[in-house]
Formats: C-alpha cells, structure tokens, sequence
C-alpha cells in the first residue's frame, strides 16, 4: 500500500480492501481530502495584491 500526498490531490496505491482500510483510517482526522493535503504541505501560502503608483 502507498500513498501518495501530491500538490493538489492523493494516490493510493494498492489492494481495493488497503485503500478502502486507508480511507476509514483518515475519514476519522479529516473530513476534506483539501484537510488532509493542508496538513500535510502546511497552510497554503497567500500573497498579497499591492496596489503600484
């Protein structure tokens, strides 16, 4: 079984019954797979627009 956190979404890979296992284990932390990739990568980053003269 792996798991793969990528930038903008997971890859489980694996046996239908591992993934299937994987998920129950996360649904338990997280309700947002978007939740789960933000604890993992930590808080997405924003920059600010500024207004040039």
């Amino acid at each position: 079984m792996k798991v793969y956190v990528l930038d903008k979404g997971i890859v489980l890979a694996g046996k239908g019954w591992e993934i299937q296992q994987k998920l129950k284990e996360f649904r338990r932390k997280y309700v947002l797979v978007g939740d789960w990739i933000n604890d993992v990568h930590g808080p997405a980053k924003t920059t600010e627009l500024k207004r040039g003269k």
